[in-house]
């Protein structure tokens, strides 16, 4: 039931009122007191309605923050004294999903143990029913947002001089634009209305649904432009010239900046070799994790950890809090740019044209067959292997990482090298092994 990133799906299909319901009584098992948010998607007060009265139901008490950011609903699960916080929503899915993600006190997204536990008192209905004069009481607060921007800003100097462009993607990203012009930079918005029906473009923010964004930074001449998705756990950016920053290189950009000698960097499996140089150069180490930002987020919470990130757009600052906060994001990425200069020459100097990433699909009959027989057949060939997530084989020239798709019959091979060759070959040579032992279709 529950994904890396909780549950998410067709509304009246695999997300139901009836779900919602029955998650908040199994959640109401261990809380006292829980925060419900969700995004702007217009099933979300209906979904939002039912969860309450399934923890109401059950004894516990609820406070509503209405619309709101799934960081600020994370942020607030301590700021409320509250057990447990729900969100409301299905991230960049499209507009016709909608989802259900847990929240820890400390900001950490439910982890698959917890979530199992729901599950299983979900299988056999362990909730109990409050007696007529018990049941728990439901209050709304909207001071969330406002306390997000200020927690935030908190933490920066003034922003003044910097022209910034935001793209909310008609989403909840809203304590960014108010954060930014807290500190004093110039924020031009676009597409700032929320609207659950993502009318000006598909709510997962890449390369492709920022055109607009692209064409607005320079011809604005702001400084940067940044982009969140739906319920703003993920920012991505575009620099001063117009040029859409890719992940890897973000992710290499923030964690050079966060990390002093001896520190620690948590990042996916599939993230590129680049960062790892990276953070070597700068004397930290990188330490790789299950893709989803819910095991980045597990990993940070131990100690010499400073930062953590996955290239989709996720970034953790565990001394902040360690929920995905891509406002916070933002904001760190507008300071440096404020002390180390324009993103254009920043993102040149990481120089990330010195790697070369390829990729391939494979069809299968049974993912976790495939998966076994490949992991067999690289362990008996190669010295250094990897199964946190996957397989991953790193040689002295790069890498690559053989994974199964979490939603379709494939196995998905990536090869990355220094060297364009070494990348080509490093592709041949494992996907020639797997089809000659004939784990393929």
């Amino acid at each position: 039931m529950f994904g890396t990133s909780g549950i998410r799906g067709p509304v009246g299909e695999t997300v139901t009122a009836d779900l919602a319901l029955h998650i908040g009584q199994a959640v109401a098992v261990e809380a006292d007191r829980v925060v419900v948010g969700r995004d702007a998607r217009v099933t979300g007060d209906v979904l939002a309605d039912a969860l309450s009265v399934g923890l109401r139901e059950c004894g516990t008490d609820v406070i509503r923050l209405g619309v709101a950011a799934t960081p600020t609903i994370a942020r607030s699960v301590e700021w409320f004294g509250a057990d447990v916080g729900v969100a409301i929503t299905a991230s960049h899915n499209p507009a016709a999903d909608n989802g259900i993600k847990l929240w820890n006190e400390s900001g950490q997204a439910f982890s698959p143990t917890q979530n199992e536990r729901i599950e299983r008192r979900l299988d056999n209905d362990e909730s109990t029913r409050a007696t007529w004069d018990s049941f728990g009481s439901e209050s709304t607060d909207r001071s969330a947002v406002e306390r997000h921007v200020s927690a935030i800003t908190d933490e920066f100097d003034s922003m003044t001089g910097l022209d910034a462009v935001v793209d909310l993607g008609n989403g909840t990203g809203r304590v960014t634009v108010d954060a930014l012009y807290e500190l004093g930079a110039t924020v031009n918005t676009l597409d700032a209305q929320p609207d659950g029906t993502f009318p000006a473009r598909k709510s997962e923010p890449n390369a492709e649904t920022l055109t607009t964004l692209q064409r607005t930074v320079p011809a604005l001449d702001a400084d940067f432009g940044i982009a969140h998705d739906g319920d703003s756990d993920r920012m991505v950016a575009v620099s001063d010239t117009g040029e859409y920053v890719p992940g890897d290189v973000l992710l290499a950009l923030f964690a050079r900046d966060a990390v002093s000698p001896g520190d620690s960097v948590a990042v996916p499996v599939d993230t590129s070799l680049l960062v790892a140089d990276v953070v070597a150069s700068a004397g930290g180490t990188v330490v790789y994790t299950p893709v989803g930002d819910v095991y980045i987020a597990e990993a940070v919470s131990q100690s010499g950890f400073v930062f953590g990130g996955e290239p989709s757009g996720a970034w953790i600052w565990p001394d902040q809090t360690l929920a995905p906060d891509a406002n916070y994001a933002a904001l760190r990425l507008a300071d440096l740019i404020r002390r180390e200069g324009p993103l254009s020459e920043q993102v040149a100097d990481i120089a990330a044209s010195r790697y070369t990433t390829r990729r391939l699909s494979l069809p299968v009959d049974d993912k976790a067959s495939a998966m076994r027989a490949i992991d067999g057949l690289l362990s008996s060939k190669y010295d250094d292997i990897d199964t946190t997530d996957g397989v991953r084989v790193d040689t002295d020239d790069g890498w690559l990482l053989v994974r199964a798709s979490g939603t379709e019959p494939l196995v998905r091979v990536t090869a990355e090298a220094r060297q364009e060759s070494k990348a080509d070959a490093l592709l041949e040579e494992v996907t020639s092994l797997i089809e000659k032992e004939e784990i393929t279709t």
